[in-house]
């Protein structure tokens, strides 16, 4: 079989001298082509390091008989634009890279890739690209931080900043978890977006076995890149692709795994945009059907105790695998050539569990720790919970569905009856959260902050501020049409779509409206007007009738990019990837 590179260097005289000028020698030109794209950059910890990645996968790509070119598509960081406008260009930015992928892909010839990066855009654009492209390659995972002193971690510096704007710690103990919460380069040490999507790329069998949120600054993590580089090469010259590996079964193991793992609910935005590069539909409602039931069973925060530098020693994915093996389609193929059943069996012979064993114990000296590793991933028969870890409610007032991690919520906010407060930006709400302008019983609204109305960005320090309020925490809820950070706990509803820029009954929500929560039961809808209750047919008619007085903001971007997202962002229930019709 011919490569594609060497067909299309005969059509393209210029090909060969432009190479040649670069550094490539006539040797390279000749060997299988491997793309290694990452997201390498001083823009954040998560990919701060990944040229060292980028140089153990070209030197695995060397070994193989290969040639390694190296691009760069850096992302950018949703912790580093937290309270500014700048988060409303993160979820944006998932779609420039997997843009620029496909550029860089198809600009060029190709026999094969790997993608590189560890975060919450960065990864998903990644594996966007990676469909769209569909050249024989594999993701390399770009590895967790460890925790800092006192095991602090990122995600709770949005506790120490609420403490603080509310008085309640001085200015000296916030500059110490500021100074402290960021150790060193890799995905911050919780269940965030960031860890879950390197997680759900092994879970879909994009990534080596075990590859996924290894210690940044460990050794192991080089040897799998090293590794990944080999295997690319050995896919093109198989011409296995991607889109012979991702199949439904692989998707719906992915949502197992995310469940077993009480997964960021930015994964519910990711997946589906990922998948329909494969031809494959999946929805909120796919994830609640398959998280009715599962296992959850990561004590890892934010939901859980430990850091998510733990995972790992306490046999990351394929521990997971194991444990909800009876739930998993274990003849799904993966980029090793095998099945998810072979792999784990490989992986027992080759003494994996052992090796993370004794990781484990070294961890524990380091931490001054006692743990055993059910104390992080629990055994199937002793989970933490039965019922997964989202739930999408619908209702009246989330037609299309809205989503919460119910393993992060209060039990007294499972089901509620409360008053609306509806905001129309994150400013105001926070602002009135963080001067008790809000009272107990109350749902409060952020609206016009979904993809068509300014990016989707993540509302993290008002679920921050209400979730670290002693009284607040447990007696209020936030939705929103817009979306949480993977870090985010506490009573907070998501996504809720339609979103209020397209005319979504969460754009009729007025003062007093009564709010009813039944996670159970999966409901969420508008049941009373200024505090009395009516019959649906009531409000169906009342909410007719606001529709036909409402009238849309005006558009918050009206150039660039931001404009363009706005303009042709699919519904947050599936997936908000870019939609261009006509």
């Amino acid at each position: 079989m011919e490569l594609t590179s060497q067909k299309m260097r005969k059509l393209a005289p210029e090909l060969d001298p432009l190479r040649i000028g670069t550094g490539w020698t006539q040797e390279d030109l000749a060997k299988p082509q491997i793309l290694i794209e990452s997201t390498f950059g001083d823009s954040h910890p998560g990919s701060g390091h990944l040229d060292r990645l980028v140089q153990a996968v070209r030197e695995g790509v060397a070994e193989a008989g290969g040639y390694g070119a190296r691009y760069f598509c850096t992302d950018i960081c949703d912790g580093e634009s937290q309270g500014t406008d700048g988060i409303n260009f993160s979820l944006a930015s998932r779609e420039m890279i997997a843009n620029m992928i496909e550029i860089h892909a198809n600009a060029t010839p190709f026999d094969g890739a790997v993608y590189i990066a560890s975060c919450d855009k960065g990864l998903p654009g990644n594996l966007i690209g990676m469909g769209r492209v569909n050249v024989p390659s594999l993701v390399m995972p770009g590895g967790v931080m460890c925790a800092g002193p006192d095991m602090l971690t990122l995600e709770q510096l949005g506790m120490y900043s609420a403490k603080y704007e509310r008085g309640e710690i001085d200015e000296e103990k916030l500059n110490w978890a500021k100074q402290n919460a960021c150790p060193g380069c890799g995905a911050c040490s919780f269940i965030g977006t960031a860890s879950t999507m390197q997680i759900l790329s092994e879970a879909l069998g994009l990534a080596l076995p075990g590859s996924a949120l290894l210690p940044a600054d460990g050794q192991e993590l080089t040897e799998f890149a090293r590794r990944t580089g080999r295997r690319a090469v050995e896919m093109a010259k198989a011409g296995i692709r991607p889109g012979d590996i991702l199949t439904m079964k692989n998707a719906e193991n992915a949502i197992l795994v995310h469940a077993a793992i009480s997964g960021s609910t930015n994964a519910m935005l990711h997946l589906p945009a990922i998948c329909r590069e494969y031809g494959l539909e999946i929805d909120g409602d796919t994830f609640d059907r398959l998280h009715r039931g599962a296992r959850y069973l990561l004590d890892i925060r934010p939901a859980g105790r430990w850091p998510a530098e733990f995972f790992h020693y306490a046999g990351g994915v394929p521990a997971v695998m194991e444990e909800i093996a009876d739930a998993l389609h274990l003849d799904a193929m993966t980029v090793t050539g095998k099945t998810v059943g072979e792999n784990l069996a490989d992986l027992r012979k080759n003494g994996w569990f052992d090796r993370c064993g004794e990781r484990l114990a070294e961890a524990c000296r380091k931490y001054g720790v006692r743990l055993k590793r059910e104390d992080i991933i629990r055994s199937r028969n002793h989970p933490i919970g039965t019922n997964g870890s989202v739930t999408v409610l619908k209702g009246n007032l989330a037609p299309e569905g809205a989503v919460i991690k119910h393993t992060a919520c209060p039990p007294e906010m499972m089901k509620a009856v409360l008053r609306a407060r509806p905001f129309d930006s994150e400013e105001e709400c926070l602002d009135a959260v963080l001067h008790h302008k809000v009272e107990k019983g109350d749902a409060v609204f952020i609206r016009y902050e979904g993809p068509k109305g300014s990016g989707m960005p993540e509302m993290f320090y008002t679920s921050e501020a209400i979730s670290s309020d002693k009284e607040l925490g447990r007696a209020i809820a936030l939705i929103t049409d817009g979306r949480f950070s993977g870090a985010s706990t506490g009573p907070v509803i998501g996504h809720c779509s339609p979103e209020a820029q397209a005319g979504g009954p969460i754009a009729l929500v007025e003062e007093g409206d009564l709010i009813e929560i039944d996670v159970p039961n999966r409901i969420l809808a508008i049941v009373g007007i200024r505090g009395e209750r009516k019959t649906p047919e009531e409000i169906d008619e009342i909410l007719k009738q606001r529709k036909a007085q409402w009238v849309p903001h005006p558009p918050k971007y009206r150039s660039g990019v931001l404009r363009m997202f706005s303009e042709h962002a699919a519904s947050p229930m599936k997936g908000a990837y870019l939609a261009y019709e006509g």
